[in-house]
This record gives C-alpha cells, sequence and structure tokens, in this order.
C-alpha cells in the first residue's frame, strides 16, 4: 500500500492527571488536544475530523463527560467527519473509525481522544450523580442475582479457569501489577509514582473477586488523552515523527459477558496477524489493557507470545516483561499503577516508545514496532504499530 494511502499517529497530548481534580473535564480535553497538536506542528484549522469513545453520557458523566459535538464548539473545529459511540470494539474502536475516516477520504487530520472523570465525580456527586435503578434489567438481569455486580467478578471467572486448568499461581498473576508498579516510579504522571510494590504487600491485599485482589485492578482517574490520526499524504504538514497504524483488529463477543467461551482478546489477537506482515518476533514492546490484571495475560495468549494457557508461566519472575526485559509491558506503568486512561492511554505510551520520548522510562534497543491494546472482555482492539 502506498505512503499516501495509510493512516498514521502524529501528535500525541494529555492532560493533567490525577484523582477529584478541580478542572473541567472539557478544559482537560482541551489541554490535551493543546499538547497534540503543538506537538504535531498544527492549528485547529487543519483539524477536520473528531472521534471518542463513547460519547456524552449522562446518565454517567463521570465514565464519560465529553462528546464529540461539545469539543467541536468549544475549539470551532471545522468538521468534515465525526464520530462518538459505544457500541464498537472497544475504547480504541474510536480510533479504529478514525483510520476508516482518512482512507476513505473523508478527513485528513482527526483527534481521537478519551476523557475519564471517575474520581472526581465520585468526590462531587450532586454534580455528577451516579445512576439509581428501582429494577434490573439489561444485562445485569443475568448477573445482579449472582451478586455479580462488578467486571472484577466477571473477569475472575475466566482467571479461575486458568488458575484450575493451567495452573496460574498468584505468583505469577501478581507480576503484572508489580511491572506496572516498577514502571511507575519512572513516569512522573502516574497515580502510583514513588509506591513500590512487593510480593508481600500484593499477596496480603485485600480480595476482590478470586485470584483477583485490589492490586490486581485499575482505579478511578480525572485525564484526557489525545491522538491525532493523519492521512499519508498530509504527513508534510506535520512536523513529528509519524507513527503508522500497520494492522488493526477487533472483536465484539455477544456485547456482553454472558457465557461467552473465550474473551474477545483470543479472536482479535488471530486477526491481527492476519493483516499484517509482520510477525509477534518483531515487536519491541507492547503495551497491554489491564483494567484487571489477568486481562494482559489473556492479551500475551491471544497475540501469540505464548501459548493459550501459558501466561502465567510466560510472565513468572517477571524479568520477560520488565522494561529491560525482551518483551517490556505496560512501560508507563498501566492502568493499574498510571491511572484508568481507559485504552488510549496505551496507544499514547506506544507511540511515546516508538519514538523514543520515554524518558527514564525509555526501552533500549531503538525500538520500531508496537502493539497496542484496549478490553478484551466481550470487547476489544488491538493495533500494531510501526516507526517506518
Amino acid at each position: 500500500m502506498s505512503k499516501a494511502l495509510e493512516a498514521y499517529i502524529t501528535g500525541i497530548g494529555q492532560s493533567d492527571v490525577g484523582k477529584k481534580l478541580e478542572r473541567h473535564p472539557l478544559l482537560l480535553t482541551v489541554d490535551a488536544v493543546k499538547e497534540a497538536l503543538g506537538e504535531a506542528g498544527l492549528s485547529i484549522d487543519q483539524i477536520d475530523g473528531v472521534a471518542t469513545y463513547p460519547g456524552r453520557v449522562p446518565q454517567m458523566l463521570g465514565f464519560s463527560p465529553v462528546g464529540s459535538d461539545e469539543l467541536i464548539d468549544a475549539l470551532g473545529i471545522k468538521a468534515t467527519w465525526y464520530s462518538g459511540g459505544g457500541e464498537v470494539s472497544s475504547q480504541l474502536g474510536a480510533l479504529v473509525a478514525a483510520v476508516g475516516a482518512i482512507k476513505s477520504g473523508q478527513a485528513r487530520h482527526i483527534i481521537c481522544y478519551r476523557t475519564v472523570y471517575e474520581a472526581a465525580a465520585m468526590a462531587r456527586p450532586d454534580e455528577y450523580p451516579m445512576p439509581r435503578r428501582d429494577r434490573v434489567d439489561g444485562m445485569s438481569q443475568w448477573t445482579a442475582p449472582f451478586n455479580a455486580l462488578s467486571a472484577a467478578v466477571w473477569v475472575a471467572q475466566y482467571a479461575n479457569r486458568h488458575v484450575k486448568k493451567y495452573g496460574m499461581t498468584r505468583e505469577q498473576l501478581a507480576q503484572v501489577a508489580l511491572n506496572d508498579r516498577k514502571n511507575a516510579q519512572l513516569n512522573p504522571k502516574a497515580l502510583m509514582h514513588g509506591k513500590p510494590l512487593s510480593m508481600e504487600d500484593y499477596l496480603s491485599a485485600r480480595m476482590i473477586a478470586d485470584p483477583l485482589c485490589l492490586f490486581d485492578c485499575d482505579q478511578y482517574t480525572d485525564a484526557s488523552t489525545v491522538l491525532i490520526v493523519s492521512a499519508g499524504d498530509a504527513l508534510d504538514e506535520v512536523k513529528c515523527t509519524p507513527i503508522r497504524i500497520a494492522a488493526m483488529a477487533g472483536s465484539v463477543d455477544r456485547h456482553s459477558w454472558d457465557q461467552p467461551e473465550w474473551m474477545a482478546s483470543y479472536d482479535t489477537g488471530r486477526d491481527l496477524w492476519q493483516r499484517t506482515d509482520y510477525k509477534p518476533s518483531d515487536v519491541d514492546t507492547v503495551q497491554l489493557y489491564d483494567g484487571f490484571s489477568f486481562l494482559a495475560v489473556t492479551w500475551l495468549e491471544a497475540l501469540g507470545f505464548c501459548e493459550v494457557g501459558e501466561g502465567g508461566k510466560f510472565i513468572e519472575g517477571g524479568q520477560r516483561i520488565a522494561l529491560d526485559g525482551e518483551l517490556p509491558m505496560n512501560t508507563f506503568g498501566g492502568q493499574i499503577a498510571a491511572g484508568r486512561f481507559h485504552g488510549f492511554g496505551f496507544a499514547h505510551e506506544a507511540v511515546l516508545q516508538l519514538r523514543g520520548n520515554g524518558g527514564e522510562r525509555q526501552i533500549a534497543n531503538d525500538p520500531k514496532v508496537a502493539i497496542a491494546t484496549s478490553g478484551g472482555g466481550p470487547l476489544a482492539t488491538a493495533l500494531l504499530l510501526a516507526r517506518d
């Protein structure tokens, strides 16, 4: 495929990251957009598209407080294409949609963003009320009667299969959280910066849903993350190093956790390699969704870095996925230690690493190929990114 027909990530940006931030979520989004525009060397007049996940959700404003139409209005964007919705293959599905718009000629530079405000919303329920229901319906009618009210419970069922069928141990699973926390020490924006985690800490932590403990779970965060997707024939307009979106894959298994045998990450990982000549051995770093630590284990298996059921053994001891290991993983601290950027943080970090801009956490040996993922349960998206 000619360069003109390819899509690239150009500017990237991220707002302040924290808990219970006072700055309005729309302003956090604008902050991240300005940083991305500055890095790309683009002006707002050159932006002609906007994409977000899942759009503004009035019933859960902490979860998604800023819609694409609001950003368009706030910045005066002359959009020829825009999108915002939750019925896609997980959070990075918004970026996949943007690539489609780029390749079909509907736009040249698209701002893709995810803004979360869950920590602040919980602290200010009068401004950001949580939904209250007097009846159970939808998917929850199948889970609430069994007290399975949280995604931690749903993921734990799959994790337990790995414990019982494949022998995964808590010490193996702990390496995701320990690796995240260790890398977060080198990320000044990370929520858990300056707070090391030991195996003893992990094993003694409160259980949430066996085998997942407190440190297997990500945490509510206030932040906005932006990635600009640009057309290959528009790269002469940008000043940063473009990162090519070499392949994409996404899978949706019933849009529900109700009894699918395997998580959607497995189909997604298989499909990704069918759309590229790259192989797992070509990948220099992986940024894998870890809303719960076990999801990262499934992605390692799904993407072919190890066999199904061997994920626990693959990460045992932590050396293989460490910053100086053969497959550095979640180099910014992941969602468990850096913050719950809801998928977009992984693509942001992958671009940072491929450009050599990781600072203290920059991996060695001039990385050129990375994978970033989001979701992994009933919804999953994977991106293969390359610096040409």
